[in-house]
């Protein structure tokens, strides 16, 4: 946990303006009376402004629960078996955290417990960074332990039963962690122009359903 607590060190406000932008977009998929869990939720950025009727969220970090406002958070293994009942989740949401798993197996054991969870056509959310765009950069974080693309993470989640809605290989930068602060008008206007997506996208976005 002192990892993230240096790396973030001083961006919290900037983090929060991003998410306000970024939280609108990903809304596109939440309706107001889902119950959403937000994986792998750090310091809750993302399940603290979305719009949605329960919020959960997941992480080891026993700092999320300090963090989160209204959500439950479950302070666990998310490969383990998730203290919810089946079909009782609307969205599952994560972001940059796959990479994070120790191995493979934990992540098809966690996608495995989010398909479990979620009711027929909930829909899983994931971003992250896409190796093949951010091949040596990749590995600048010490805790990035599994190498993913776009296609990879399309590849188990239907190994696991989920069906791809939407895939894209490029959609936000690499990282804004020592990056400049770009306005919040600007990065309104970045997810509005997906030819931009193309130039300075090197995050894949997957959006997957269990089948109904």
């Amino acid at each position: 946990m002192q990892l993230y607590r240096a790396r973030f060190q001083g961006t919290a406000e900037y983090r929060s303006r991003v998410w306000d932008v970024l939280t609108q977009f990903f809304e596109q998929w939440i309706s107001p009376d889902a119950a959403v869990l937000d994986l792998g939720c750090g310091y809750c950025e993302f399940i603290n402004k979305v719009h949605c009727k329960q919020k959960f969220g997941m992480d080891l970090n026993p700092d999320s629960v300090r963090f989160a406002e209204t959500a439950a958070v479950f302070e666990q293994d998310c490969s383990q078996l998730w203290p919810l009942n089946t079909g009782s989740l609307d969205v599952v949401f994560t972001s940059n955290f796959f990479e994070h798993l120790p191995s493979k197996a934990t992540l098809e054991n966690t996608l495995v417990q989010a398909r479990r969870c979620l009711r027929p056509g909930g829909r899983l959310i994931a971003m992250g960074p896409n190796v093949r765009l951010v091949p040596g950069s990749y590995w600048d974080f010490f805790d990035h332990y599994i190498p993913l693309t776009e296609r990879s993470l399309v590849e188990v989640l239907a190994k696991v039963g989920f069906e791809t809605e939407r895939c894209e290989g490029r959609f936000m930068p690499y990282t804004t962690v020592g990056k400049v602060q770009y306005p919040s008008v600007a990065m309104r206007a970045y997810l509005h122009f997906p030819l931009a997506w193309k130039i300075w996208g090197k995050q894949f976005l997957v959006v997957a359903r269990k089948p109904l």
